[in-house]
């Protein structure tokens, strides 16, 4: 696969708002319930969507297509709008950001592992080449300079979140990339991007607000409303929602989860940026080391097979 300028960029833009996605979620943890606000997130997500794109609006005057596939589109918005988000906001509640992180950077590993054993999609050595100094990279970021710190951490009941999150998000991702036959072809239904995220994010949404109930079943946790909170909200369900996800959509139909994994272990390197930024913090120097391991890792995984 030849890694264009606007492929690259199509691929960088997802990790960026994910990146500001989990700052913002760990920002407002004391203002919302973590599965509260992801159903938040995608009923406003759902809303925009209705408003702005007509095509989202004609499929829920025929639901005939999304019946017929209903299976597909309950597995995919169940889990890439579901449970990914609903993971990743609960594990920042009880994990530290540098497990949550360390968690995440693991993606490469497990989409390639998935490909394997469902798709008997086997890894190339340079693929293997590219998770290697991909992972680097990531760990240059979190243990900031200092390998050593690797060994100190311990997981937390968080973790086990975040790793259900990247397992679930790389199931996502391949069924995105291998559909089954009545995703394909000419029996594929005649939609643009819009209908077929609004496709997902219906089940997803649907998945959101009964784990929401559940919570607040368990746990009666009141909602601190107030402008921070309403700016949170407008932004996870614009950037992370439907610009990463369209942008996340096209990218992983052109390259491939395999490759795009890569690129998602630029959303570890930006989420230590913000975290900078807003402690007043410059970068140092291992931040552009990580992005450099970074960059080859994705350059080499993305070279022609020897």
């Amino acid at each position: 696969m030849t890694l264009t300028p606007r492929l690259a960029l199509m691929l960088t833009l997802p990790p960026l708002l994910w990146a500001g996605n989990a700052v913002v979620g760990r920002s407002v943890g004391p203002l919302v319930p973590p599965l509260l606000l992801n159903a938040m997130r995608w009923t406003l997500a759902v809303a925009l969507l209705l408003l702005i794109a007509r095509p989202a609006r004609a499929l829920l005057q025929d639901l005939t297509p999304l019946r017929r596939r209903w299976g597909y589109f309950a597995l995919t918005g169940i889990l890439g709008t579901g449970c990914y988000n609903a993971l990743q906001y609960q594990a920042l509640h009880s994990s530290t950001a540098l497990n949550v992180t360390l968690i995440a950077a693991s993606l490469p590993v497990w989409m390639l592992a998935v490909g394997a054993l469902l798709y008997r999609v086997w890894p190339t050595r340079r693929q293997l080449a590219g998770a290697a100094l991909s992972l680097g990279g990531v760990a240059l970021v979190i243990s900031r300079g200092h390998l050593d710190r690797l060994a100190q951490v311990q997981f937390v009941h968080g973790d086990l979140l975040m790793l259900l999150a990247v397992l679930s998000w790389a199931f996502y991702s391949w069924l995105l990339a291998r559909p089954p036959a009545h995703m394909q072809g000419e029996q594929r239904p005649d939609w643009d991007w819009a209908a077929l995220l609004m496709a997902q994010m219906l089940f997803g949404l649907a998945f959101s607000w009964s784990s929401a109930g559940v919570e607040q079943l368990v746990h009666p946790t009141p909602v601190q409303w107030g402008w921070p909170l309403v700016a949170a909200l407008a932004y996870v369900a614009v950037g992370p929602s439907l610009i990463a996800y369209r942008c996340w959509g096209l990218g992983v139909a052109q390259a491939g989860p395999t490759l795009a994994a890569f690129f998602g272990n630029l959303t570890p390197v930006f989420a230590a940026l913000m975290s900078a930024a807003l402690l007043g913090e410059w970068p140092a120097w291992f931040h552009g080391a990580a992005f450099a391991l970074i960059a080859a890792g994705i350059l080499v995984s993305s070279g022609r097979r020897s």
